[in-house]
């Protein structure tokens, strides 16, 4: 028997998401099938929802609003002129769950391993200086650079701090409390928060 065009189509699309190859690509569709046409369509208006999600013009977070802007950026409780430098959305999701910064975010987006900026995360970080020139008078009370604790990430961070400096009265990256080598989306509420906690 052949197997079903929609089929393959599911393992093309699966298998090349980030951690997904083909044989558990294979193993989804399979599932996907036996759990019925209520899952199936359950599980196809939620990813038709997607659509109504764009990139924060401020952040490049994700954004469901009309005006744009992501639920942080337009949250007039945080405290706007703390601002945490971070790779992945997903980064931002950790460090909100340990509840000990307030600020507001700048997402890089993926690092590559040669530790050099790409030209859209350049792009990313001169948008951030002209927001803090034109809403903070040129000056942020503080920039946490909160990137993942590899040599790259090491590389990227002095490159981003000496880049800020001008644009902050303080510059701080995580403490020490993630170990070297670590990733910010994988570490445990505590031992993120005391990093955050402990930045200096």
């Amino acid at each position: 028997m052949k197997t079903p065009k929609s089929i393959k189509r599911f393992v093309d699309i699966f298998s090349s998401l980030p951690g997904i190859g083909p044989r558990q690509a294979i193993r989804l569709a399979f599932y996907f099938v036996r759990q019925g046409k209520a899952f199936q369509e359950d599980f196809a208006r939620t990813v038709a929802d997607f659509k109504h999600i764009s990139i924060c013009s401020q952040c490049f977070y994700l954004s469901e609003n009309k005006e744009g802007l992501c639920d942080f950026c337009s949250d007039k409780n945080r405290n706007r002129a703390a601002i945490a430098i971070v790779e992945k959305e997903t980064d931002i999701l950790s460090i909100e769950n340990t509840g000990k910064f307030n600020g507001r975010y700048l997402v890089l987006g993926d690092l590559k391993k040669n530790g050099i900026l790409e030209t859209e995360q350049k792009l990313r970080l001169q948008s951030l200086k002209k927001w803090i020139e034109k809403e903070l008078d040129g000056k942020a009370e503080e920039i946490v650079v909160a990137i993942n604790p590899t040599t790259e990430g090491d590389i990227i961070a002095a490159i981003i701090t000496e880049s800020m400096r001008q644009f902050a009265n303080k510059v701080s990256r995580l403490g020490r409390g993630i170990p070297t080598g670590g990733e910010i989306e994988f570490a445990d509420e505590d031992t993120l928060g005391s990093a955050i906690e402990g930045r200096s």
